[in-house]
């Protein structure tokens, strides 16, 4: 069941899948229209799930799922997952790799493999107050809170001293 995601309560789950470039406008509305229809027929166990979806920065697809009417189970993460899957395959684009860092160069998302993030907090090319992307988050409390944060308030502030 789709709802709007702004509506998922501070406890929904979330999913955060970022992609190692920007979407056109085309492929946003394309995306959008296959995450609508892939949500309104997600289920657990034949159950209806209550969930939502939101494009952030025309990079980070964002799945919220209200876990008080149903949970996810396994079946349906898998589902899910394969849904993401083949969004990689027929928008070459790569959404699953956790190995890589999305941070803010003013209003620019910029992209890197975790060593080259790694290299410039070394280079002090980037600091503690650069804002990163946390998509370990796991609430849609915590995506409000933790999502967008300075490098020295998330995981990625050990590789910067």
């Amino acid at each position: 069941m789709l709802v709007d995601f702004n509506t998922l309560p501070d406890d929904a789950r979330v999913w955060i899948y970022q992609a190692n470039r920007s979407f056109t406008p085309e492929e946003i509305e394309e995306i959008e229209s296959r995450l609508a229809e892939f949500i309104e027929n997600w289920t657990a166990h034949g159950a209806d799930l209550k969930a939502g979806y939101t494009i952030k920065y025309k990079r980070f697809i964002v799945i919220g799922l209200n876990q008080q009417l149903n949970s996810a189970t396994g079946c349906s993460i898998d589902a899910s997952v394969n849904f993401i899957q083949q969004l990689e395959k027929d928008f070459n684009v790569d959404l699953m790799d956790k190995m890589n860092v999305s941070y803010k160069q003013g209003e620019f998302v910029a992209y890197k493999s975790l060593t080259d993030f790694r290299k410039m907090a070394k280079d002090k090319a980037v600091s503690k107050n650069t804002v990163v992307f946390n998509n370990l988050v796991a609430s849609i409390a915590e995506f409000k809170e933790n999502w967008e944060v300075p490098a020295s308030e998330s995981w990625h502030g050990r590789f910067l001293k």
